[in-house]
């Protein structure tokens, strides 16, 4: 096996007392999509622009097809396409004349950018309307146009942050189908997102990231396997819920319960079969059920085990 496309060990950074990425490790096969995926503020962008060599890390290495990354690189950098969640078009230009900047800047020759231009604008869905300025564009337009620009000087590796943030369902599928089209092609793609649906559609291969940690790493059927194929009971009550954990344990049927603040959480096999002893349990330990829900394995309920919060918190 030769290189990967990307290799990244132990990286961090910290910003004063923060510590905004804490030793993570991951690596972007040939060809393959790889979904970095988190609430926000979890450290993915971060790791991003570390990974771009926008950012200096504090600890850790960074490889693009066996080549150092860092802020000093500059040859393996024409290896790589970045779209950044921020824009980064002119919206006084338009679409091909973003385009057409942008290339030159990539150095590319007058010929050959109009040729790739054109193929750009077909890939992102744009093509009928290159001529027009970009601030006449929605906002989903204006995001693939940001992804045309990454994609101008065939990289190999294609880093994605967040890109369909802040766009309508209509603009974000369209954005999601471009990015299927270039992992069919083949390309290598990093891709953030804090969208459940989004790195289950895409991803060959998901990384769950929160607080800088990456806490798990997988297919989804690996990662949801990892939960034993065991439901989720979550009881929000209030009462001495600590006081009741064992008894909860205790249940028939329940492989693990755990408390956080004011919920009880117990891993089960049959969800329905232990529901209602749990909230006779509840009772009988002096505790006020305000809810019960149940969360079949999938990989929110995933998150949920590894972290203890929802995704979108």
């Amino acid at each position: 096996m030769g290189d990967h496309a990307l290799e990244v060990n132990n990286l961090s950074r910290h910003f004063g007392e923060l510590i905004a990425v804490d030793g993570v490790s991951l690596h972007v096969e040939a060809g393959e999509t790889y979904g970095l995926l988190g609430p926000n503020g979890a450290g993915k962008s971060t790791a991003i622009s570390m990974i771009a060599g926008l950012l200096e890390s504090h600890g850790g290495t960074i490889r693009i097809e066996g080549e150092p990354m860092t802020t000093r690189t500059t040859a393996v950098r024409s290896r790589l396409g970045l779209v950044p969640q921020d824009l980064a078009i002119y919206p006084d230009l338009t679409a091909r004349e973003n385009l057409r900047f942008f290339a030159s800047l990539y150095g590319m020759g007058t010929k050959s950018a109009k040729a790739r231009i054109d193929e750009v604008l077909e890939v992102i869905g744009l093509s009928d309307r290159a001529d027009d300025r970009a601030d006449e564009f929605s906002g989903g337009m204006k995001r693939r146009l940001n992804i045309g620009i990454g994609l101008l000087h065939h990289p190999r590796l294609l880093i994605l942050d967040e890109p369909t943030v802040g766009v309508d369902p209509q603009s974000r599928n369209a954005i999601l189908e471009s990015v299927e089209h270039l992992a069919s092609e083949g390309m290598s793609v990093l891709y953030t997102t804090h969208y459940m649906e989004e790195a289950e559609r895409l991803c060959d291969r998901i990384g769950i990231i929160d607080h800088g940690r990456l806490m798990a790493e997988g297919t989804r059927r690996e990662l949801v396997a990892s939960l034993g194929n065991q439901d989720r009971v979550s009881i929000t009550a209030t009462g001495p819920l600590a006081d009741a954990a064992e008894a909860f344990a205790a249940l028939d049927g329940v492989a693990e319960a755990t408390t956080s603040e004011d919920t009880i959480t117990l891993l089960t096999g049959d969800a329905t079969r232990v529901v209602a002893r749990a909230v006779e349990t509840a009772d009988a330990h002096g505790l006020t059920v305000a809810s019960v829900e149940i969360t079949q394995p999938d990989l929110e309920a995933v998150f949920l085990h590894l972290t203890g919060r929802a995704l979108r918190d």
